[in-house]
């Protein structure tokens, strides 16, 4: 067996996408997030690549670039790290029916590559315990697009599953709602709180413009009868795009 020379850390959280009460599920724990300027600094100063990180960084950009160009016109792509194609989601009503931006939608999906799956050996985890036992958000499904833990449809229904989720209380602060990069934030108004579960929400979402968003649930909920006397909130850590 290969020497163990990366390690992933996670904590365990209750599972409630099983009827299992005892299950737990992993989520790794991650502290910070890398962009492409640290990745090639890390690259340049760790693994002493023969470039700058200025040199490296442009030439990722037109790499990238030209990936997406590339899968904009229907390519697959291989890197051997990851996989990535175009996809088309929506149903068709009849062999003539022609692409409706208003029922269909294009997306493109990433996948493991064979060159990075044969790291996947030289990976210790280590596992940190239980996590914190508040607000949990497993994944979020627009549900018009079918889009998993990705895009959001204005107008339509997004399904939110997790753990204590039930909005409950009478602070100010409770509800659901969604804020973009300017932290211009959007709230789901009570009545458009379709399915409001410990479990599960499903919500109306807002009006709001194209753009990166992220989702945070802010609620009393304690499990009883007795709401908590302080709303507990949690921000989604995946970041949702309306085109």
């Amino acid at each position: 067996m290969a020497d163990l020379h990366h390690e992933i850390r996670v904590k365990l959280y209750d599972n409630y996408l099983t009827d299992n009460p005892n299950d737990l599920t992993a989520k790794v724990f991650s502290s910070k997030t890398v962009d492409i300027q640290k990745i090639c600094q890390s690259a340049v100063n760790r693994a002493k690549a023969p470039t700058s990180t200025e040199a490296m960084e442009h030439n990722v950009q037109l790499f990238l670039k030209e990936m997406a160009f590339m899968l904009m016109d229907g390519y697959s792509v291989n890197t051997g790290y990851f996989t990535a194609s175009p996809t088309v989601r929506g149903v068709f009503a009849n062999r003539t029916e022609t692409f409706n931006p208003q029922k269909h939608s294009v997306l493109f999906r990433f996948n493991q590559g064979e060159t990075l799956r044969k790291e996947i050996p030289n990976i210790k985890v280590q596992v940190l315990g239980l996590g914190e036992t508040g607000i949990i958000i497993s994944h979020v499904v627009d549900k018009k697009t079918g889009s998993v833990n990705d895009l959001l449809t204005p107008g339509g229904t997004l399904r939110i599953k997790g753990g204590k989720l039930k909005i409950a209380g009478d602070a100010a602060q409770t509800g659901v709602s969604f804020s973009d990069e300017a932290g211009n934030e959007y709230r789901v108004e009570p009545a458009d709180v379709i399915i409001n579960n410990p479990t599960e929400l499903i919500v109306e979402i807002p009006a709001m413009a194209a753009g990166k968003y992220q989702l945070t649930v802010c609620t009393q909920f304690s499990g009883s009868s007795t709401p908590l006397k302080e709303a507990r909130t949690t921000v989604y850590d995946k970041i949702l795009t309306v085109q």
